[in-house]
């Protein structure tokens, strides 16, 4: 019903982000927490697995089911509990660093307190990876202690969008789930119909779920596989020219070819080949 294991906080710690805790509860109806406003100084995480919850903000009651999480900052009110006809099963981290608040404002964690995971098995893989080393070897290995923390909070900082109601989860799997094939074929003509009656909706859903999910449009998700092939391609092909590799990964343009992967690399894919050809990586790195 409970993992947990607590940690000693390390004043002045030499590494960029540590855990205090790292815990797994699961049929415990009975999880209730209430902190009061500037009763915790450390950061924390709690996901769902399973089964629901709720967590209150500013006096409103969000429920929170499989793929939600939420993140609280330091000294924030926090008041989250189980639901006892269906107790969630929940993992949660709490974890500090210096220059931590600056660094998740940058990447604008601090505008919403509540989070869905796009892709959650990679997020929830590496919290049971943190959680056994913890359990394993407490503090005796404090640099891999660190490492599968900030592992942890960069897949969050990832995956993690904001919660929003009437979000489609069931159909947003699908899109996931489609991904492999969309990358696998990302070199042939789009046909977002086609993808779109694979995912049981509309065209027009089908975008929003995708966005929602990804963050980017299909059509940038699409360019972003066609570019990524086609810089693999340019160093293996040696002999191919621009024009075929472009062909290839489905820009009959050269001129929109380039103009796409200068965007990306800063740079068109001549003078990326010619970087990197005969050991120019090498010096480049």
């Amino acid at each position: 019903m409970e993992r947990q294991i607590h940690l000693l906080t390390l004043p002045q710690s030499p590494y960029f982000c540590m855990p205090e805790s790292i815990g797994h509860y699961y049929d415990h109806p009975e999880h209730h927490v209430y902190r009061s406003k500037d009763a915790i100084n450390n950061f924390n995480i709690h996901y769902v697995l399973s089964g629901k919850g709720y967590v209150e903000v500013e006096g409103e009651i969000h429920t929170l089911s499989a793929g939600h999480a939420v993140l609280y900052f330091p000294r924030q009110e926090q008041h989250y509990y189980s639901s006892k006809d269906d107790p969630w099963n929940i993992r949660w981290f709490h974890f500090y660093g210096d220059g931590m608040r600056d660094y998740l404002v940058q990447q604008g964690m601090h505008l919403s307190q509540l989070w869905t995971l796009r892709q959650p098995q990679q997020w929830e893989r590496a919290h049971e990876k943190l959680l056994a080393e913890g359990e394993q070897h407490r503090m005796l290995r404090p640099l891999r202690l660190s490492s599968l923390t900030y592992q942890l909070l960069a897949l969050f900082l990832e995956q993690a969008v904001p919660l929003r109601k009437g979000s489609g989860g069931e159909a947003g799997s699908r899109i996931l789930e489609l991904l492999p094939a969309m990358q696998q074929q990302a070199t042939e003509p789009f046909e977002l119909h086609k993808w779109a009656e694979l995912a049981g909706v509309s065209t027009h859903y089908f975008c929003k779920l995708f966005r929602s999910a990804m963050e980017m449009t299909p059509v940038a998700f699409i360019t972003r596989c066609r570019l990524q092939m086609a810089k693999q391609w340019l160093l293996d092909r040696k002999t191919a020219s621009i024009g075929d590799i472009a062909k290839e990964a489905g820009y009959p343009s050269v001129s929109y070819f380039n103009k796409r992967f200068m965007e990306h690399e800063g740079m068109t894919p001549s003078e990326y080949r010619q970087l990197y050809a005969a050991g120019g990586g090498a010096r480049r790195r």
